[in-house]
């Protein structure tokens, strides 16, 4: 357990942060999973938003992000 005051506010924060992160990555793989049961140009256009909210919060990587919007826009343009 933190002893100083600056190590107990630093457990708070990333305690704070932790459940943060973990709320937007189940939405991100929920909004994908949704996506990949039928893909749609709405659905896609709410999963570009979560990919790039996660992304910009360092949540992801911005790569993953740009390699995973390419992959379901390809998804989306084989099932039309």
């Amino acid at each position: 357990m933190p002893i100083t005051a600056s190590a107990k506010k630093a457990l708070r924060q990333s305690a704070k942060r932790r459940i943060e992160n973990l709320s937007k990555t189940k939405a991100l793989k929920a909004a994908i999973k949704d996506y990949k049961k039928s893909p749609s140009a709405e659905s896609l256009s709410l999963v570009y938003k979560k990919l790039d909210k996660t992304a910009k919060t360092n949540v992801i990587p911005k790569n993953k992000a740009s390699r995973l919007k390419s992959r379901l826009s390809k998804l989306l343009a084989s099932k039309h």
